[in-house]
């Protein structure tokens, strides 16, 4: 009776995964097409969510037949350029270098209906060759909940609260306000974007294309206000924050040394791993000026189609129905969860997550802005390679004291005038 039960059981959990698809699905190819996917699969969660979306997928169309292409779970840029090199680019994938790629004619334009689909995508002369994963990464206050209850601290409405509320805790004097990760240069950049977006892209969105042109520099006031913006938040941060690691930050905030970080939704599974009784809190910041401006919506990264499968009608036809089985929200559910994913998408798929991940979501939607890190955008406002990591160790310097605001934006304008000689969108110089 057991085993009866069992099997049944079985029987409805498969009737319940499949409810609204539509298996053996009517044929989009004339003839059986085969399809290679790769994507980045160090992460066991993408790793599980993608093949079960594919088997799903070769379920319903048994006239085409996708096969995914195992990575080395190693650095997928050099994983896809290595597929490139050896003529083994895939017809479909996970493509993150996608300027590059655009720009060596390896990719297909994705039709409209496709594009639809997406609350943000981005365009390269007015063509859409990637659609995104998820939103981007949504950076945001993370704190210890049950700190803030047992102190009657609340979440801050406003920039200003949010000053006060780092004073209050500082003046406590138990735990430092902010912890920060700034021995790996690339932490950094989740308040340097923060201050960037509040103080420069608020009033000039094209700011990096201007200083292409030559119409601005970084001794702009805009961009002078973001560094005085750092140097405020940054006065809460950890003693010795410069040389603590992204990796030990969850260890400050699990065991009482911070109440605060700020950062992406990717550490709440980090955090629950640590310590699973822990009370995680959130709260997005607002601009001094009142907006609330998030980084999130779709990137330049996300699924593409290769320029060679697109020539076949039938892998054309395949690769373009894979993508809309993809984001079907049965089926993009299943990524979404796994990976603790913001959805990407108009219609939404209906996810069973955690609150304050749901709080995340939410914010999202209602944001007065929602794009990219600044270092994430393309076409005209992409930066020079290196011009990042290089911004970030002068804010550093300026952060530390050993560099005043004035000389630093200086030597930012001096690095800028020779980054531009090997990369340059308005002139070519660089593009291949």
């Amino acid at each position: 009776m057991k085993k009866r039960l069992a099997m049944l059981g079985a029987a409805a959990m498969a009737v319940s995964m499949l409810a609204g698809m539509s298996v053996n699905a009517e044929s989009v190819v004339t003839e059986p097409t085969e399809l290679t996917f790769i994507f980045a699969d160090g992460d066991e969660g993408a790793k599980a969510s993608m093949n079960e979306i594919v088997n799903r997928f070769n379920e319903a169309y048994p006239d085409i037949t996708v096969t995914i292409e195992p990575g080395n779970g190693g650095a997928y840029s050099e994983f896809i350029k290595t597929k490139d090199s050896v003529g083994e680019f895939p017809d479909v994938m996970e493509m993150r270098d996608t300027a590059l790629y655009v720009r060596a004619g390896k990719l297909a334009p994705l039709p409209e209906d496709i594009v639809s689909l997406f609350k943000t995508t981005t365009d390269f002369d007015g063509q859409v060759y990637t659609v995104p994963l998820s939103g981007e990464n949504t950076n945001g206050i993370i704190y210890n909940k049950k700190y803030f209850d047992e102190n009657g601290f609340t979440e801050p409405a406003t920039y200003d609260e949010f000053i006060a509320l780092c004073e209050a805790i500082k003046e406590k004097g138990d735990m430092a306000p902010l912890v920060v990760g700034g021995q790996d240069i690339w932490h950094m950049g989740f308040l340097f974007h923060k201050v960037y977006n509040d103080q420069v892209l608020s009033q000039d969105p094209d700011f990096i294309e201007h200083c292409y042109e030559g119409t601005k520099d970084f001794s702009d006031p805009t961009f002078k206000a973001a560094l005085e913006e750092l140097q405020t938040i940054m006065s809460y941060a950890q003693d010795g924050w410069v040389s603590t690691p992204d990796a030990q930050i969850t260890t400050f905030l699990v065991n009482d040394m911070a109440a605060m970080m700020y950062s992406g939704t990717h550490m709440f599974s980090q955090i629950a791993s640590a310590d699973p009784d822990f009370e995680i809190g959130w709260f997005a910041v607002p601009s001094p000026d009142g907006k609330l401006r998030l980084v999130g919506g779709g990137g330049a990264s996300g699924l593409a189609i290769s320029a060679e499968a697109a020539q076949d009608a039938n892998k054309k036809a395949a690769a373009e129905e894979f993508i809309r089985f993809f984001y079907q929200p049965e089926n993009y559910k299943v990524y979404c969860e796994t990976l603790s994913a913001i959805p990407a998408t108009v219609e939404q798929p209906e996810m069973n997550v955690m609150d304050v991940f749901q709080e995340v979501i939410d914010a999202t939607n209602s944001a007065d802005d929602l794009a990219p890190m600044w270092n994430g955008r393309v076409g005209n406002n992409e930066l020079p390679p290196d011009f990042r990591n290089f911004t970030y160790k002068t804010a550093i310097e300026v952060l530390q004291g050993t560099r005043d605001i004035d000389s630093a934006c200086e030597e930012l304008n001096k690095t800028w005038q020779v980054s531009m000689q090997s990369f340059n969108p308005l002139t070519g110089e660089g593009i291949e």
